[in-house]
Protein backbone atom coordinates (compact mmCIF):
# COMPACT_ATOMS: atom_id res chain seq x y z
CA UNK A 1 0.00 0.00 0.00
CA UNK A 2 1.30 3.46 -0.93
CA UNK A 3 1.76 5.72 2.08
CA UNK A 4 2.04 9.48 1.95
CA UNK A 5 5.69 10.47 2.22
CA UNK A 6 5.03 13.16 4.82
CA UNK A 7 3.67 10.75 7.43
CA UNK A 8 5.48 9.33 10.41
CA UNK A 9 4.99 6.03 12.23
CA UNK A 10 5.05 6.47 16.01
CA UNK A 11 4.76 4.35 19.13
CA UNK A 12 3.57 6.62 21.91
CA UNK A 13 0.90 6.82 24.58
CA UNK A 14 0.45 3.03 24.43
CA UNK A 15 -0.52 3.08 20.74
CA UNK A 16 1.07 2.50 17.34
CA UNK A 17 -0.13 5.17 14.94
CA UNK A 18 0.77 7.05 11.77
CA UNK A 19 0.54 10.83 11.73
CA UNK A 20 0.77 13.69 9.29
CA UNK A 21 1.15 16.97 11.17
CA UNK A 22 -0.43 19.93 9.42
CA UNK A 23 1.81 21.89 7.08
CA UNK A 24 0.32 25.01 8.65
CA UNK A 25 -0.20 25.64 12.34
CA UNK A 26 -2.77 22.92 13.12
CA UNK A 27 -5.93 23.92 14.93
CA UNK A 28 -7.80 20.62 14.76
CA UNK A 29 -7.17 16.88 14.77
CA UNK A 30 -8.61 14.42 12.26
CA UNK A 31 -8.85 10.85 13.55
CA UNK A 32 -8.80 8.06 10.94
CA UNK A 33 -10.34 4.73 11.95
CA UNK A 34 -9.59 1.75 9.73
CA UNK A 35 -11.87 -1.20 9.15
CA UNK A 36 -11.69 -4.88 10.13
CA UNK A 37 -8.25 -6.34 9.24
CA UNK A 38 -6.88 -2.86 8.46
CA UNK A 39 -4.05 -1.01 10.15
CA UNK A 40 -2.54 2.44 10.57
CA UNK A 41 -1.74 2.58 6.84
CA UNK A 42 -5.23 1.81 5.51
CA UNK A 43 -7.00 5.17 5.57
CA UNK A 44 -4.60 7.65 4.01
CA UNK A 45 -6.22 7.46 0.60
CA UNK A 46 -9.13 9.46 2.04
CA UNK A 47 -6.93 12.40 3.07
CA UNK A 48 -5.87 13.85 -0.28
CA UNK A 49 -5.90 17.66 -0.36
CA UNK A 50 -6.73 18.13 3.32
CA UNK A 51 -3.28 17.94 4.95
CA UNK A 52 -3.06 21.70 5.53
CA UNK A 53 -6.33 21.74 7.46
CA UNK A 54 -5.61 19.14 10.13
CA UNK A 55 -3.07 17.29 12.13
CA UNK A 56 -4.04 13.76 11.09
CA UNK A 57 -3.65 10.68 13.27
CA UNK A 58 -4.36 7.09 12.20
CA UNK A 59 -4.07 4.57 15.04
CA UNK A 60 -3.64 0.83 14.69
CA UNK A 61 -6.53 -1.00 16.38
CA UNK A 62 -5.44 -2.73 19.61
CA UNK A 63 -6.52 -6.30 18.82
CA UNK A 64 -5.12 -8.68 16.22
CA UNK A 65 -7.52 -10.13 13.69
CA UNK A 66 -7.36 -13.92 13.12
CA UNK A 67 -4.04 -15.02 11.59
CA UNK A 68 -5.72 -16.17 8.39
CA UNK A 69 -7.11 -12.65 7.92
CA UNK A 70 -4.23 -10.49 9.13
CA UNK A 71 -4.49 -6.91 10.29
CA UNK A 72 -6.26 -5.62 13.36
CA UNK A 73 -9.66 -5.21 15.01
CA UNK A 74 -11.26 -2.57 17.23
CA UNK A 75 -12.80 -5.24 19.45
CA UNK A 76 -11.43 -8.38 21.00
CA UNK A 77 -12.73 -11.50 19.30
CA UNK A 78 -13.92 -14.13 21.73
CA UNK A 79 -16.01 -17.26 21.24
CA UNK A 80 -19.56 -16.22 20.48
CA UNK A 81 -18.63 -12.69 19.32
CA UNK A 82 -18.27 -13.29 15.59
CA UNK A 83 -21.26 -11.15 14.64
CA UNK A 84 -21.34 -7.39 14.24
CA UNK A 85 -19.61 -5.49 17.06
CA UNK A 86 -21.80 -3.97 19.76
CA UNK A 87 -21.66 -0.88 21.96
CA UNK A 88 -20.24 -2.95 24.80
CA UNK A 89 -17.46 -4.36 22.62
CA UNK A 90 -16.44 -1.01 21.09
CA UNK A 91 -16.83 1.32 24.07
CA UNK A 92 -13.38 0.52 25.50
CA UNK A 93 -11.65 1.49 22.25
CA UNK A 94 -13.83 4.59 21.93
CA UNK A 95 -12.89 5.85 25.38
CA UNK A 96 -9.19 5.07 24.81
CA UNK A 97 -9.18 6.97 21.52
CA UNK A 98 -10.42 10.14 23.19
CA UNK A 99 -7.43 9.93 25.52
CA UNK A 100 -5.11 9.34 22.57
CA UNK A 101 -6.42 12.42 20.76
CA UNK A 102 -6.01 14.48 23.94
CA UNK A 103 -2.40 13.31 24.37
CA UNK A 104 -1.55 13.94 20.72
CA UNK A 105 -3.24 17.35 20.76
CA UNK A 106 -1.33 18.36 23.87
CA UNK A 107 1.96 17.35 22.26
CA UNK A 108 1.20 19.79 19.39
CA UNK A 109 -0.30 22.52 21.61
CA UNK A 110 -3.69 22.10 19.90
CA UNK A 111 -6.34 23.47 22.23
CA UNK A 112 -9.53 22.74 20.28
CA UNK A 113 -12.04 20.92 22.52
CA UNK A 114 -13.33 18.91 19.55
CA UNK A 115 -11.88 16.73 16.80
CA UNK A 116 -13.21 15.18 13.59
CA UNK A 117 -13.32 11.54 12.46
CA UNK A 118 -13.38 9.42 9.33
CA UNK A 119 -14.14 5.72 9.84
CA UNK A 120 -14.51 2.91 7.33
CA UNK A 121 -16.65 -0.20 7.96
CA UNK A 122 -15.86 -1.39 11.50
CA UNK A 123 -14.04 1.92 11.96
CA UNK A 124 -17.25 3.69 10.97
CA UNK A 125 -19.14 1.71 13.60
CA UNK A 126 -16.51 2.76 16.12
CA UNK A 127 -16.88 6.40 15.07
CA UNK A 128 -20.64 6.18 15.63
CA UNK A 129 -20.00 4.65 19.04
CA UNK A 130 -17.48 7.29 20.05
CA UNK A 131 -19.69 10.21 19.09
CA UNK A 132 -22.64 8.71 20.99
CA UNK A 133 -20.50 8.30 24.10
CA UNK A 134 -18.64 11.63 23.81
CA UNK A 135 -20.79 14.01 21.71
CA UNK A 136 -19.24 17.14 23.19
CA UNK A 137 -15.82 16.10 21.87
CA UNK A 138 -16.70 15.71 18.19
CA UNK A 139 -17.36 18.25 15.42
CA UNK A 140 -17.67 16.23 12.19
CA UNK A 141 -17.98 12.51 11.54
CA UNK A 142 -17.66 10.68 8.24
CA UNK A 143 -18.92 7.08 8.25
CA UNK A 144 -17.93 5.13 5.13
CA UNK A 145 -19.70 1.82 4.52
CA UNK A 146 -20.43 1.57 8.23
CA UNK A 147 -23.32 1.17 10.68
CA UNK A 148 -24.59 2.14 14.11
CA UNK A 149 -23.72 -0.85 16.34
CA UNK A 150 -26.32 -2.62 18.43
CA UNK A 151 -26.79 -0.81 21.73
CA UNK A 152 -25.64 2.58 20.49
CA UNK A 153 -29.17 3.50 19.41
CA UNK A 154 -30.18 3.50 23.09
CA UNK A 155 -27.80 6.41 23.69
CA UNK A 156 -29.10 8.48 20.78
CA UNK A 157 -31.79 10.50 22.52
CA UNK A 158 -33.32 13.55 20.78
CA UNK A 159 -30.96 16.51 20.63
CA UNK A 160 -27.80 14.58 21.53
CA UNK A 161 -26.16 15.15 18.13
CA UNK A 162 -27.73 18.45 17.12
CA UNK A 163 -24.35 20.24 16.98
CA UNK A 164 -22.59 17.52 14.96
CA UNK A 165 -22.35 17.18 11.19
CA UNK A 166 -22.22 13.75 9.59
CA UNK A 167 -21.20 12.47 6.17
CA UNK A 168 -22.35 8.97 5.27
CA UNK A 169 -21.21 7.07 2.17
CA UNK A 170 -22.64 3.68 1.26
CA UNK A 171 -22.81 1.37 -1.72
CA UNK A 172 -26.19 0.08 -2.82
CA UNK A 173 -24.52 -3.25 -3.63
CA UNK A 174 -22.56 -3.52 -0.37
CA UNK A 175 -22.32 -7.25 0.33
CA UNK A 176 -20.98 -6.88 3.89
CA UNK A 177 -23.06 -4.06 5.37
CA UNK A 178 -26.34 -3.64 3.53
CA UNK A 179 -27.56 -0.30 2.28
CA UNK A 180 -30.73 -0.93 4.33
CA UNK A 181 -28.68 -1.10 7.51
CA UNK A 182 -26.88 2.06 6.47
CA UNK A 183 -30.15 3.92 5.95
CA UNK A 184 -31.53 2.68 9.27
CA UNK A 185 -28.35 3.91 10.97
CA UNK A 186 -28.75 7.34 9.39
CA UNK A 187 -32.30 7.48 10.75
CA UNK A 188 -30.98 6.80 14.27
CA UNK A 189 -28.56 9.72 13.90
CA UNK A 190 -31.14 12.12 12.47
CA UNK A 191 -33.59 11.27 15.25
CA UNK A 192 -30.86 12.38 17.67
CA UNK A 193 -30.62 15.74 15.89
CA UNK A 194 -27.67 15.10 13.58
CA UNK A 195 -27.29 16.78 10.21
CA UNK A 196 -26.39 13.94 7.82
CA UNK A 197 -25.09 14.36 4.27
CA UNK A 198 -25.71 11.07 2.46
CA UNK A 199 -23.81 9.86 -0.60
CA UNK A 200 -24.68 6.53 -2.20
CA UNK A 201 -23.38 4.79 -5.30
CA UNK A 202 -24.02 1.54 -7.16
CA UNK A 203 -20.94 -0.19 -5.77
CA UNK A 204 -20.03 -2.76 -3.13
CA UNK A 205 -18.12 -2.38 0.15
CA UNK A 206 -15.99 0.59 -0.82
CA UNK A 207 -16.24 4.33 -1.49
CA UNK A 208 -17.02 5.71 -4.94
CA UNK A 209 -14.99 8.49 -6.55
CA UNK A 210 -17.98 10.81 -6.33
CA UNK A 211 -18.45 10.16 -2.62
CA UNK A 212 -14.71 10.50 -2.11
CA UNK A 213 -14.80 14.00 -3.63
CA UNK A 214 -17.86 14.87 -1.53
CA UNK A 215 -16.01 13.71 1.59
CA UNK A 216 -13.10 16.05 0.83
CA UNK A 217 -15.52 18.97 0.49
CA UNK A 218 -17.30 18.00 3.70
CA UNK A 219 -14.04 18.04 5.65
CA UNK A 220 -12.91 21.36 4.17
CA UNK A 221 -16.12 23.28 4.84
Amino acid sequence: MQIETNTNLLDQFGWTFRVSPSLDDPSRVLLLLHGWTGDENSMWTFTQNIFSSYSIIAPRAPYSAPPDKGGYSWRELKPGTWGSPTLEELSLAADALVSLVDDWSASLSITSPTFDMVGFSQGGALAATLVALHPARVGKVAVLSGFVPSGVERLLHPGLLEDIRFFWAHGTKDELISIERGRASIEFLENAGAEVQFCQAEIGHRVSKECWRSLATFLKN
